[in-house]
């Protein structure tokens, strides 16, 4: 039984009597392909020999190392491990050493080799068989990368985690995320554990169908998306089972890494309608007995209502009075204040503190700044005019602005003492020079912008500057 055990001893293995005598030839082609590249070292330190595979010739040449000391042939770092290995392998009965150096080339460029270390006894030297470890090293980088790669990933999912649990508790609105394969709550905030009447823990992982009365999961997840999915939002108006609060769902729907989620938020209608009543009051309140005119007009500015402050500026008895007439008829530029005012409330939505005066019933003028808002998501768009009495302030007006209000005096002057031919040149000089001076103040001397509301290119817009003299000194 002993002779038939499997002999795991090298020594035993190659047996002196049975190991085939080998070619010289031969020996050295097997020792140059079983390793990447072998060297034989002297035993005082020197290239006696170098072998290359040749089916690794990513080297290059290395003869030049024959004849120089094993040192000068690896880099600073190695020098004294291979001191150490060169000591341990000469002492008598040492066995095979490994070592692990970086070489050095002519072009500094540096390639990791795994020396296994064996000492000929009859030769007096060194053979030292090595392995080229530049794909372990290569692949070492890469898992290096690697896991940094993942440690980013990780601190980056770890904010966006943080962000989304912050978001979550400070919104006052109730949400809760839906997996829509299962129809189980994922995640939910206070607000929305206080409206269902549970706490979160409880709610976390249970099915939303049965969170409701009357509602089947298969049917509910069914409704939910239909809803989710059209174009116009219409809420779902439920009774929460525990808390028996009426609830109304608005469901979004979304996909993420592959699976749908839905996004419910919910809304009590109770509280919804009693903060919007009283919003209304509010506007109402104020639209009423605010100190600041407010004026509603169409499209065409036709107005449509007006409060009892506007009543108040314009000196007009009743609202039936000023209904249906154009807001022209109370501006002391009319049409030119009006479609400056309604052109860029209309381009922008929005048009503040636009400057100008106000006239009333019997012919008072009265400075003004109005703001207006452009209404148009509603089936019969319009506008929204903030008028304030500027009559205190209007010291403080640039000396440009009353320009226009001299040439029509000077206008209205020639009747009598002009025909009429010559009285309509006069006056389309002042309004050109009217709309273009509220054009520049609109702007903010903005002459590009100016030009493009007038429809004018910026060059005539420069020669009817230089005709009116509104070009001040270093502008041409």
């Amino acid at each position: 039984m002993a002779n038939n055990a499997v002999k795991t001893d090298t020594e035993h293995f190659f047996d002196p009597k049975t190991l085939p005598l080998l070619d010289p030839a031969l020996m050295a082609q097997i020792v140059t392909t079983a390793a990447d590249l072998s060297v034989i070292v002297t035993a005082d330190g020197r290239v006696k020999a170098v072998m290359v595979n040749p089916h690794h010739s990513a080297f290059g040449q290395l003869q030049s190392w024959v004849g120089q000391p094993f040192d000068d042939c690896v880099a600073e770092e190695s020098r004294d491990k291979f001191a150490r290995r060169l000591k341990a392998i000469s002492a008598p009965g040492a066995k095979s050493l490994v070592v692990e150096v970086n070489h050095t080339g002519h072009t500094m460029w540096e390639f990791p080799i795994r020396y296994t270390m064996h000492w000929m006894e009859r030769e007096q030297s060194i053979l030292m068989l090595g392995r080229d470890m530049r794909p372990i090293a290569e692949m070492q980088q890469q898992l290096v990368m690697a896991q940094i790669a993942l440690e980013r990933d990780y601190e980056a999912q770890r904010e966006m985690d943080t962000r989304y649990r912050v978001l979550m508790e400070a919104t006052r609105d109730a949400m809760i995320l839906l997996a829509m394969n299962t129809g189980r709550i994922v995640d939910l905030n206070a607000a929305a554990a206080l409206m269902l009447g549970a706490p979160r823990q409880d709610l976390a992982g249970s099915s939303i169908a049965q969170e409701f009365d009357g509602r089947r999961r298969g049917e509910f997840l069914e409704s939910l998306s239909s809803i989710a999915s059209s174009d116009t939002v219409s809420p779902v108006e439920l009774v929460a089972r525990r808390s028996q609060r009426k609830l109304r769902v608005i469901p979004k729907l979304f996909r993420a890494a592959g699976e749908r989620f839905m996004l419910c938020r919910l809304e009590a209608p109770d509280e919804v309608t009693a903060a919007i009543s009283e919003v209304s009051d509010n506007l109402e309140r104020l639209y009423h007995e605010g100190v600041d005119a407010i004026v509603f007009l169409d499209q065409d500015g036709l107005i449509t209502f007006g409060n009892d402050a506007f009543m108040k500026l314009t000196d007009s008895a009743y609202l039936t009075n000023v209904r249906g007439r154009s807001l022209a008829d109370f501006l002391v530029r009319g049409v030119v204040d009006l479609r400056v005012i309604l052109d860029n409330a209309r381009r922008s939505r929005h048009l503040r503190l636009y400057s100008t005066k106000l006239m009333n019933e019997f012919n008072g003028q009265i400075s003004v700044e109005i703001s207006a808002t452009h209404l148009n998501d509603r089936p019969a768009p319009g506008f929204a005019l903030v008028i304030r009495d500027a009559s205190r302030s209007d010291l403080l007006r640039r000396p440009g602005m009353t320009t226009g209000e001299d040439g029509m005096r000077s206008v209205m002057e020639l009747v009598g003492s002009s025909s009429l031919k010559d009285i309509v040149s006069e006056t389309t000089d002042v309004v050109e020079k009217m709309c273009i001076q509220t054009a520049v103040d609109l702007t903010r001397n903005n002459r590009l912008a100016a030009a493009e509301m007038l429809g004018l290119s910026r060059q005539s817009l420069y020669v009817k500057l230089r005709k009116f003299g509104l070009l001040e000194k270093g502008d041409e």
